[in-house]
């Protein structure tokens, strides 16, 4: 009987394991088929061209997303594993030091071979490997294997949001206009119908007051997060009000048409530098033609849609515009205090727009505040630092977040190229203050008295 007990356990444990084994492998492969899909529409032409440093060419996404599976897993827990090519541990390496030298990332564009051909036949053959070895690991192995492969799957959707914004930023230096997706999104039936507010087309702003509270800040420890997103810890938050949705294009040509890129009063020192060095007088991909603004999108160029979120700001400028209106940017934890009981759904890019939509009419269901996902990543005022008890991991893993602390702001709720699985209300992005090829936008905060 006792012999019998054992081996039902034995059985059942097995069982669980294959059931987490064979659900872990189809999440594998349904993100990886998505990076594919998202590619597929590019002529190896478009997938060489490096536009400019902060930005990497689609056939290096491509191949370093598969390299981050050969390093971490393929080439330690994989018995005899040979490097598909040797050399690709070089050239796609990122910035993992630990893992080894890297080319350097300015000159991704220069490197003709190998080619897209043999970047996707580089995809294939690591994951056919991936799951030859996922599939036949015992229990032991499996647990090494599954927070390494988990954090590979959440580390390839953040390169599809790259590769998203970079082929982008690649399509616009192009007199041609090339189209990504075609697409009419200024006709997308919208369901919810969009509301109306008589000519502006826009709901008036309203701000959502919040009293003095302390509470958690992070990520609590059930499922995946990035290691930037804990400890879990209490902060002090003061009275403030948050505005209830975003700013519009319509609010942001009204600054712009208040000389708000001439006027010094409102820009930090080095924004006010950074503007005037750049000649930045709207927001990156806005084309003015016969008097007219126009926006470069990934389904073509296009008039200017004054109820959509405005996006692809610096934090220069959307800290410019919170003082010309009279208010600030929330910090992170102002807006993680208001996101806590708001469901997180929003045009991510699994609705393949690519591009914020216009607020839709109110469900009624999560309280006062719309598009806090999805649409743009939403800028705050706090510097990208360490919370407090924060220590890296060893080894190159380690060096995902960690070391990155310095010179940056925070971003919260995701944006139109964000996965929805990828999501989470304590997710931390950071950028330097001055990077706005990313769909960025703003939402603004106000101190209580």
């Amino acid at each position: 009987m006792i012999q019998s007990a054992v081996a039902t356990a034995n059985r059942t444990a097995t069982a669980k394991k294959l059931s987490r084994a064979e659900s872990l492998l189809a999440r594998f492969r349904e993100v990886r088929n998505f990076t594919h899909r998202l590619a597929e529409n590019l002529a190896p032409e478009d997938c060489v061209v490096q536009s400019m440093p902060d930005v990497s060419p689609t056939k290096w996404h491509l191949a370093h997303t598969t390299w981050f599976f050969e390093t971490f897993i393929l080439k330690k827990w994989m018995p005899g594993y040979r490097d598909a090519v040797p050399e690709y541990a070089y050239l796609f390496n990122s910035y993992y030091n630990a893992a080894g030298a890297m080319h350097r990332r300015d000159l991704r564009g220069l490197i003709s071979r190998p080619t897209v051909e043999d970047a996707k036949k580089y995809r294939v053959s690591v994951d056919s490997d991936i799951d030859e070895l996922v599939s036949n690991a015992d229990d032991e192995l499996f647990r090494e294997i599954e927070p390494i492969l988990t954090l590979g799957i959440h580390h390839e959707q953040q390169h599809q949001e790259l590769l998203i914004t970079d082929i982008k930023h690649v399509f616009a230096q192009n007199p041609l206009y090339p189209v990504f997706q075609r697409r009419d999104i200024g006709k997308d039936k919208i369901d919810p119908p969009l509301p109306s507010y008589g000519a502006t087309g826009i709901e008036p702003l309203k701000f959502v007051e919040f009293d003095e509270a302390t509470i958690e800040i992070g990520h609590d420890g059930d499922g995946f997060s990035y290691d930037n997103e804990g400890p879990s810890h209490h902060a002090l938050i003061l009275p403030f009000s948050l505005a209830d949705r975003l700013i519009t294009n319509r609010e942001y040509l009204q600054f712009m048409a208040d000389n708000g890129y001439s006027r010094s009063e409102f820009w930090l020192s080095l924004g006010w530098t950074t503007i005037n060095e750049q000649s930045w007088r709207a927001p990156l991909y806005w084309i003015e033609r016969d008097g007219e603004w126009w926006n470069f999108t990934l389904s073509g160029l296009r008039k200017i849609d004054s109820r959509e979120p405005v996006t692809h700001l610096s934090y220069f400028e959307a800290d410019a515009y919170a003082n010309w209106a009279g208010a600030r940017l929330p910090t992170e934890f102002e807006w993680e205090r208001a996101a806590a009981k708001i469901e997180i759904e929003g045009n991510f890019v699994e609705t393949e727009r690519f591009h914020p939509a216009p607020l839709r009419a109110r469900a009624g269901s999560d309280g006062d505040f719309q598009q806090m996902f999805g649409d743009v990543w939403e800028w705050t005022r706090s510097s990208y630092s360490p919370y407090p008890a924060y220590r890296a991991e060893p080894g190159a893993l380690g060096e995902y977040n960690g070391k990155f602390m310095c010179n940056q702001y925070v971003l919260r709720g995701g944006s139109c190229a964000t996965s929805r699985t990828h999501i989470r209300k304590t997710y931390r992005n950071f950028f330097q203050p001055e990077k706005r090829w990313q769909f960025t936008g703003i939402r603004l905060a106000r101190d209580l008295s």
